[in-house]
């Protein structure tokens, strides 16, 4: 795997971490602010949906700049706004600036999760874009406990800094590791295909000239591109999942002490284990595109993800059910976060050749959008009718996923690429 690949995974681990420390320290912050909590707590809702518009707007914006050019950009973002989240005196400050990094955020990750599956081998994509979402699921994993003890032991402004310092470092190492040169792919004029790994002809050569846009391929093209019917099928998709995950995720604290009456501790564990096994679940992804049909996979992944909404219904009494259920919940997500981000830029490679970063933020978007969704049709669900059907409520949203994928890739013209 090249070292570039490893480096965007430092690079969002340092966004990653950016985005959910917040959830460990929004009673520091609230204190340090003279805010509410619950107003402290939509700084995580503004990071998210500046993310939710970069990933696929400005990525179109940007689509004719080199890779690298991109990526620096928004780690310097990154690192400059950091720095100013450790100084703002007001919310209103914190939130402007939470929103312009998660604009550099949505970009980063449509970027860096194809730039990653043109810097190694076809038969590797699905590993490259795991290693580069892995960062991702670190942050939640490690970076988010060690960042709000480090609050607790010192200041949430501090924890900021440390952020702007990796960023920087992630900086750096795009500088030195990243090619100079874009290998972006462009339209065969003459057949109509993609040139590049996605294709099958292997890695782009490091330091290769990048081809320049052809006629009709600007940003109003790379915007067009967002919008084109299949591709928005898969991004629905996405955003179905998150919205089944973060339907009960969003309230696993209440769940877990409320309804299964579990302790403190265990409530912790739970966490921890949802977060390591996100790490599997990206691997475990990656594995899967790269062995079989990327719908295949989808299906049996969103099947696992139904199973175990299920499960966590009937079992909601059993302390350690739910713990394990916990875990698994993790696996399966991300897992279905590293699929259909290799389904939709494989679709891409095949509609939109010329965008394919741009279907990266498309689905990115969907993602973010989905688990603002989920978090309100979970507040909805506990309001009507309690909050012990939160996971079934998410398991008829996967199962509507389910059912669009299936529609999607069993219907006329499906693509499979894999």
């Amino acid at each position: 795997m090249p070292t570039a690949v490893y480096i965007f995974s430092v690079c969002t681990f340092a966004f990653g971490l950016s985005e959910f420390v917040v959830a460990g320290l929004v009673s520091a912050m609230a204190d340090s602010l003279h805010a509410r909590i619950e107003a402290v707590g939509t700084a995580i809702a503004a990071y998210a949906f500046g993310a939710a518009i970069g990933a696929p707007i400005l990525t179109a914006l940007v689509a004719h700049w080199r890779d690298r050019r991109i990526l620096a950009c928004a780690m310097a973002i990154l690192a400059v706004g950091s720095v100013l989240m450790s100084l703002s005196a007001t919310l209103p400050i914190l939130l402007g600036v939470r929103f312009a990094v998660g604009l550099a955020h949505g970009v980063f990750m449509a970027v860096a999760s194809d730039a990653a599956t043109r810097l190694v081998d076809p038969t590797r994509a699905g590993r490259a874009v795991a290693v580069v979402w892995i960062g991702l699921t670190l942050a939640l994993a490690l970076g988010v406990p060690l960042g709000t003890f480090l609050g607790s032991v010192w200041s949430w402004r501090v924890v900021f800094l440390a952020i702007g310092v990796l960023a920087l470092v992630g900086l750096g190492g795009l500088l030195c590791c990243m090619p100079g040169r874009s290998n972006r792919p462009q339209p065969d004029t003459q057949s109509g295909s993609q040139a590049g790994p996605l294709a099958g002809q292997g890695p782009s050569r490091r330091g290769s000239v990048p081809p320049r846009p052809q006629a009709g391929s600007g940003m109003a093209a790379g915007l067009r591109a967002i919008a084109h019917p299949r591709m928005l099928t898969t991004a629905g998709v996405g955003a179905l999942v998150s919205v089944a995950t973060f339907c009960f995720f969003t309230y696993v604290s209440p769940y877990l002490l409320q309804v299964t009456g579990v302790s403190v501790r265990q409530l912790s564990t739970a966490m921890l284990l949802f977060g390591v096994f996100s790490i599997g679940g990206n691997l475990l992804g990656g594995y899967l595109v790269d062995r079989m049909d990327p719908d295949r996979a989808a299906m049996l992944a969103l099947a696992a993800l139904v199973a175990t909404l299920l499960a966590l219904y009937p079992l909601r009494a059993s302390s350690w059910a739910v713990l394990v259920l916990a875990g698994a919940l993790g696996l399966v997500f991300f897992c279905i976060v590293t699929v259909l981000t290799l389904r939709l830029l494989k679709q891409a490679q095949h509609y939109v050749p010329a965008f394919t970063a741009v279907a990266a933020g498309l689905n990115i978007a969907s993602f973010n959008l989905g688990t603002a969704v989920g978090g309100g049709l979970g507040s909805l669900t506990i309001a009507w009718v309690g909050l012990p059907v939160l996971p079934l409520a998410g398991a008829v949203a996967a199962l509507v996923a389910m059912i669009a994928l299936w529609r999607q890739s069993g219907g006329a013209g499906s693509t499979r690429m894999a």
